[in-house]
């Protein structure tokens, strides 16, 4: 194994012994020896069944495991559009298999994609713990042996996994829908946004680019957060073998998630010992999540993922912080490129070997543990084979020598980049996150400039509009943070950002709001804790202070600590972003939101309480 991997694991094993000690004995508590609508009294159990007599009957079975659908299907979200036809393909396949099979609930599963830059945007984040809630509520009924859950996008995953692991004593798989065929490149699409902005094209010829960039059921198919959760699902062990990358609504997708379907079932019922224990909770381990920091450091992924993997660890009683993330960052080199990282899309990734060819580079070379339980059994070296039909069967058979594309992927003897795309930023300001492998080739990632303070994204809009920010500058986008509304994605500032620079200027992002770093090109440092609300910094930052941001990890406000301590912290009127579109009703999830280091959930402050 290499030696910053078994440092920053053992570190990870030791901060989190107490908590992951109860987790794993709160487990056990939970397991049964018969299915668990058998534990119900009859008038109980009689509710579990339809009105159909056969299912009343089938219900009434000793030993059929019940496997619980968890779905996010809705058919505004190209992602989750194909889940509609899941329950039906699943159902028919568990019954085969000696089971049973029920949809138990539904989660929501927002765009981030259309309400970006709008008040909708606000309720995201939050979005994340309202979906570990449903899904907490759906399998409270414990008439379940096992569940599938169906969820891709940008909180939905995190959200099923965070309520997913609180009946950590079942047997999960995350069934994914696949990402959509290749439209409009990514590249042309930015350039397109950008012309948009300086009122080069109009709305309808803007329109006819974003249709065809977005243009059928799937994942979109830049490397965003949708797309590094089903990298990190892979990682955790938690889907299928080649699971994550296969293209929506094709044959190979529907027999994964019929394999995914009899899986479950055969671990649910696993009282007959054909199969080994495979529950959810064992399978989210300290060397499972080691697996996914290192898979997301290793392909450039998004920085969404910063809180995300941090709030899913603490989900299953495991600590995790960004010194991990950093010091695995300095150790993990760069082996995959595709938009903002480079030129391809997730399509391209897929077909230079996809999943299959970058886990077996990193296994091979000691940057991932193999001796990690997974959804498909003992071992993670079970994930270097390739998904294929043969004869209308699924089989995995073909162990690629290696990537069929090296721009794509690459090896760890001739990496993109020595470290991991994503980098820890400290100073006087806190501590912030900056995505370093998406900066176009060249730019600097140093940089020194001015201060010009937003407190919301239109406010910038209007600025740039106003021609205000031809200059140097670093934008600093304040009481964006998880407490003052939620933590909105600021994707939009990019378009007029990366337009500044292309004029020549030196420019700079800072904020404690959240930043996908789909975008890439102009260096940022976001997330930044404590926020703004919260006591941070970044409240006594005036126009016109010098600000130094380097990706070699510094942030630092060049004023003198006498300066600071004498300023009073800015005050923002965040009534506006409080009120409509439902925005209040979410005021006591608000308030809870634990700073971004700690996942920026509202969930596990009972953890600290124990």
């Amino acid at each position: 194994m290499n030696s910053v991997v078994q440092q920053v694991t053992k570190r990870i094993v030791e901060r989190s012994a107490e908590h992951r000690s109860k987790y794993l004995q709160r487990l056990e508590e939970a397991r049964s020896d018969i299915p668990f609508r058998h534990h119900l009294p009859c008038s109980n159990l009689a509710h579990v069944a339809s009105c159909d007599s056969g299912a009343c009957m089938i219900i009434r079975d000793e030993r059929m495991p019940n496997i619980g659908i968890i779905t996010s299907y809705n058919d505004l979200v190209s992602a989750h559009n194909p889940y509609g036809k899941y329950p039906d393909i699943i159902k028919k396949v568990v019954v085969e298999g000696g089971g049973i099979c029920q949809v138990a609930g539904g989660v929501p599963a927002m765009c981030d994609g259309v309400t970006q830059g709008e008040p909708g945007m606000d309720l995201s984040m939050i979005s994340r713990d309202v979906i570990a809630m449903s899904v907490i509520i759906a399998l409270s009924h414990n008439v379940f042996d096992g569940a599938l859950l169906l969820g891709v996008c940008d909180k939905i995953m995190p959200g099923l996994l965070m309520g997913g692991l609180q009946f950590g004593h079942l047997p999960m798989l995350l069934v994914p829908s696949g990402p959509m065929t290749s439209g409009v490149a990514n590249k042309d699409k930015a350039q397109a946004r950008e012309r948009f902005a300086q009122g080069e094209i109009s709305r309808d010829v803007m329109l006819e680019y974003e249709h065809h960039a977005y243009h059928s059921p799937g994942t979109c198919t830049f490397f965003g957060t949708a797309n590094t959760n089903q990298l990190i699902a892979e990682m955790l062990g938690m889907h299928l073998p080649g699971a994550s990358f296969v293209n929506a609504e094709t044959p190979l997708r529907e027999l994964l998630t019929q394999a995914a379907a009899a899986r479950v079932t055969l671990l649910a019922g696993q009282q007959e010992k054909e199969t080994p224990y495979t529950p959810i909770g064992h399978v989210i381990s300290e060397k499972s999540v080691v697996n996914a920091l290192v898979g997301l450091l290793a392909s450039g992924g998004s920085t969404n993922e910063t809180m995300h993997l941090v709030a899913i660890a603490r989900a299953a009683g495991i600590r995790i912080t960004w010194d991990d993330f950093s010091e695995l960052s300095d150790g993990v080199p760069l082996i995959m490129r595709i938009y903002p990282n480079g030129p391809g899309d997730i399509n391209s990734f897929q077909q230079a070997g996809g999943m299959t060819v970058f886990i077996k580079e990193l296994l091979e070379n000691g940057y991932l543990h193999n001796d990690v339980l997974t959804v498909a059994g003992q071992g993670l070296e079970r994930y270097t084979r390739m998904p294929e039909e043969k004869n209308g069967r699924l089989v995995w058979e073909t162990e690629p020598e290696g990537s069929a594309d090296t721009e794509v992927i690459t090896t760890i003897s001739r990496p993109f980049a020595a470290s991991g795309g994503i980098r820890l930023l400290r100073g006087n300001l806190g501590r912030a996150i900056i995505k370093v492998s998406s900066l176009t080739q060249g730019v600097k990632t140093e940089v020194t400039a001015p201060a010009m303070i937003f407190h919301s994204q239109d406010e910038m809009a209007e600025a740039f509009a106003a021609g205000k920010m031809d200059r140097d500058l670093i934008a600093v986008v304040r009481f964006q943070g998880p407490r003052a509304n939620g933590m909105p994605e600021l994707h939009k500032l990019i378009t007029y950002l990366s337009i500044i620079m292309d004029r020549g200027f030196k420019v700079g992002l800072v904020t404690d709001g959240r930043l996908s770093g789909a975008s890439g090109k102009v260096p940022f440092a976001i997330h930044l804790t404590p926020e703004a609300l919260a006591g941070g910094m970044i409240a006594k930052i005036v126009n016109g202070d010098l600000i130094t941001l380097s990706g070699s990890g510094v942030l630092q406000l060049l004023v003198s600590d006498e300066e600071l301590a004498a300023r009073p912290p800015a005050k923002a009127d965040l009534s506006g972003e409080r009120y409509g579109l439902g925005r209040q009703i979410f005021a006591p999830l608000r308030k809870n939101l634990l700073g971004a280091e700690e996942g920026a959930s509202s969930l596990f402050t009972y953890d600290e309480e124990d």
